[in-house]
């Protein structure tokens, strides 16, 4: 599920980060520490070697390397109370229910 959350709200649980090229994997390592040690408030304590990267010598397509990053962090939280109060707004008041429950109400005005 892709969603907009914001990442400074929240702190990273792990992540992994992709590289796509002629790259050092000595250099990878460092600089991945380097960002870990520098950016350690967004990254939980508790988990210890939480970031995780691959290295694949072939670089995409018209390019000299490429990058991927993917996170999981705790700021989704703030999206899924959103979504939650969403949804027990519409369930107090009975909407889309018959869908899942196959009855269909027919109210006179």
């Amino acid at each position: 599920m892709m969603c907009a959350a914001d990442p400074r709200q929240g702190r990273y649980l792990t992540c992994a980060v992709l590289f796509r090229g002629k790259l050092s994997s000595k250099e990878i390592d460092e600089e991945m520490l380097n960002i870990v040690n520098k950016n350690s408030s967004y990254f939980v304590e508790w988990i210890p070697n939480n970031v995780k990267a691959s290295i694949c010598d072939i670089p995409p397509k018209g390019l000299d390397v490429a990058t991927t990053f993917i996170g999981n962090s705790t700021a989704i939280q703030e999206t899924w109370k959103r979504v939650g109060e969403q949804f027990s707004l519409m369930y107090r008041r009975k909407a889309f229910l018959h869908w899942y429950t196959g009855e269909v109400r027919f109210f006179i005005l």
